[in-house]
């Protein structure tokens, strides 16, 4: 029985009261089905379960896994990364590598200088004052390429050095500002390291055909 406020609002709006089921208005016949098939299992239909057959997931959903640390560190500046390169002229480079931004240069340099093994030996390596220590002089000397650097002012024992083959380690100060005008490799935009990477071949190969 409905209460007299539920009266009072039907009157008001003028709404029809409920009326009780009766022999004219049974419930309808698909009901029982229905309501007999809600204890089936969902049928799986895979990963894309939920989705029309030429419906995809998102394009989030595909993009390239990180699958490890990334070449991203914090130095002074923040948050970077270091891209180590030997190069031949400033748009010609031999090979490079990165780096995280708290990684030390001589180190690296080791791991570039590895790469060159036996290839154009003979040739001399002008390198920075970073990579000056005895271990990367030692190894560049063992693989056939004589290192041209100065030694740090600290220096006990400082040596001798070829200065007219050391002012030719512009090239790759060039080679560095000619990369810098690439603004999504100078800001690095990409997440991991293989889209960088992919992109910094990208400008070499530019760079070497302008």
């Amino acid at each position: 029985m409905a209460s007299p406020a539920l009266r009072l609002r039907q009157l008001e709006q003028r709404l029809p009261a409920d009326q009780p089921l009766g022999k004219k208005r049974r419930p309808c016949a698909c009901l029982p089905r229905l309501a007999k098939g809600t204890g089936h299992q969902r049928e799986d239909r895979g990963p894309r379960n939920g989705q029309h057959l030429l419906q995809a997931p998102p394009r989030r959903a595909r993009r390239i896994k990180k699958n490890g640390k990334q070449a991203i560190g914090k130095s002074k500046g923040g948050w970077n990364t270091k891209l180590h390169v030997v190069a031949a002229t400033d748009k010609v480079v031999v090979a490079f590598h990165l780096s995280g931004g708290e990684c030390h240069d001589a180190p690296e340099g080791r791991k570039a200088i590895e790469t060159l093994k036996d290839l154009h030996e003979g040739v001399p390596l002008a390198m920075d004052k970073a990579y000056e220590d005895d271990q990367t002089r030692g190894l560049a000397q063992a693989s056939g390429h004589p290192p041209v650097v100065p030694p740090k002012s600290n220096r006990a024992k400082p040596w001798e050095y070829d200065k007219e083959t050391y002012k030719k380690r512009n090239i790759v100060e060039r080679f560095f500002r000619h990369l810098k005008g690439f603004r999504r490799i100078c800001t690095r935009y990409d997440k991991t390291d293989y889209m960088f990477t992919a992109y910094i071949q990208a400008a070499l190969v530019f760079l070497w055909l302008r």
